[in-house]
């Protein structure tokens, strides 16, 4: 697959850090317009009070509405197992449309039965306004982006390239924090090197901006690198380790981690474009499978 890289766009991106869940949401601003696209956002849950509010995504809409920006598009770079998406309170305060890889269906089919979703859940992504396969191009305001399909961590990841800047979900993170795992249903550790050998595969002045950060050893959050400074440092592939090297390793690595600890109400949340799921009397509802992860 050959992608319309365009390095001479350089887009203005200010990212937003959520200390609850370690997300890193987005605006990436058009530098020949005033429209932008804002990229994994988060919707705060207190899950032990049942409790939802939208601080996160309060701070996004203000910076858009200060700046006078147009929202084009609202990104979800995967459905994500560790936050939920505030996409469907975005686009009711600003518009813009809701995207996602296309291979949410598979996603949606393997956790609708795992949360015993009836028929009235629809498992075509007919939530998203827009599915995207590989290589797919839209466009923010003049700027053209476009998405790589790099499955893995779940089927559905894709890294969307914005003219130098590439937003790559939890398919790598900063050089001294590796790469995501592999162990959720649909993942797969071999696939997920795959992946990030696309990534690696752009030009090494890449800025590269991650979905989570975690601040190993001690140092300050941080969440934008580059492809050359990945591929000479991240501590899973950097370096020139093998796929079978990355495979052991990640298998290993990931038998030993627990469960995120709001991975229950993000995918049910998620899997619906950020839309909280409702009981038969329409009243907001999660349900908890057992053993059923």
């Amino acid at each position: 697959m050959s992608y319309p890289i365009d390095m001479s766009v350089h887009p203005d991106v200010s990212g937003h850090f959520d200390e609850a869940t370690n997300t890193i949401s987005y605006i990436v601003k058009d530098p020949g317009s005033n429209h932008c696209a804002i990229i994994d956002s988060v919707m705060d849950i207190d899950y032990a009070a049942g409790r939802i509010t939208y601080d996160h995504a309060d701070r996004l809409i203000a910076e858009v509405e200060s700046r006078g920006l147009t929202l084009d598009w609202i990104i979800e770079t995967h459905v994500h197992a560790d936050h939920l998406s505030a996409a469907p309170y975005i686009q009711q305060k600003l518009g813009g449309k809701i995207g996602v890889g296309d291979k949410i269906l598979v996603v949606q089919e393997t956790f609708g039965k795992i949360f015993n979703e009836g028929t009235e859940f629809q498992r075509d992504g007919s939530q998203f306004d827009a599915l995207f396969k590989d290589g797919d191009t839209y466009m923010i305001g003049g700027m053209q982006a476009f998405a790589i399909f790099t499955p893995g961590h779940t089927p559905a990841c894709m890294v969307h390239v914005i003219g130098d800047a590439a937003f790559v979900g939890d398919t790598l993170f900063m050089p001294d924090g590796g790469s995501a795992r592999a162990d959720f249903p649909g993942g797969d550790a071999g696939t997920l090197y795959d992946s990030i050998q696309k990534i690696l595969a752009l030009p090494d002045e890449m800025r590269l901006f991650m979905c989570h950060d975690y601040g190993p050893n001690g140092r300050d959050i941080r969440w934008e690198t580059t492809v050359g400074e990945e591929k000479a440092h991240n501590i899973h592939v950097g370096g020139g380790r093998t796929r079978e090297e990355f495979v052991k390793f990640r298998t290993e690595r990931d038998a030993t981690l627990s469960m995120p600890k709001l991975i229950i109400p993000s995918l049910q949340v998620n899997m619906r474009a950020g839309e909280v799921p409702t009981d038969k009397d329409g009243r907001p509802m999660l349900k908890v499978p057992l053993n059923g992860l």
